[in-house]
C-alpha cells in the first residue's frame, strides 16, 4: 500500500463528511425536480404504449403482405369456361 502523509479516514469520518454535506433543502429540491420529470413522462408513457402493444400485430401484417403470392394453375380439362361470365374478372 502506498504510504500517505496523513491516515486514511475512518468509516465514521466518512459518515461524518456526508452527513456535513447533507442539506434538506438540496434533498427537497432533488426530489421536486425528479418528480417533475415523472410527471412529464407519464403522459408520453401512455402515448406509446398502444403503439408498443399493437407493434407484434404491425409486423405480422407486414409479414402477410411481404409474403409471395401463390397461384394455383388449373390445368384439368373438365373446367367449363363458360361459368365465370357473370363474376368480375381481375387482372394483375
Amino acid at each position: 500500500m502506498y504510504n500517505y502523509p496523513y491516515m486514511r479516514p475512518s468509516l465514521f469520518g466518512r459518515w461524518a463528511s456526508l452527513a456535513k454535506g447533507f442539506s434538506w433543502s438540496g434533498f427537497l429540491d432533488g426530489t421536486q425536480k425528479t418528480l417533475g420529470v415523472i410527471n412529464q413522462a407519464i403522459p408520453i408513457v401512455n402515448q406509446v404504449k398502444p403503439l408498443v402493444s399493437n407493434a407484434k400485430a404491425m409486423f405480422k401484417i407486414a409479414d402477410e403482405i411481404n409474403k409471395p403470392v401463390v397461384r394455383e394453375s388449373s390445368t384439368s380439362s373438365n373446367v367449363n369456361p363458360t361459368s365465370n361470365v357473370n363474376k368480375p374478372m381481375f387482372y394483375m
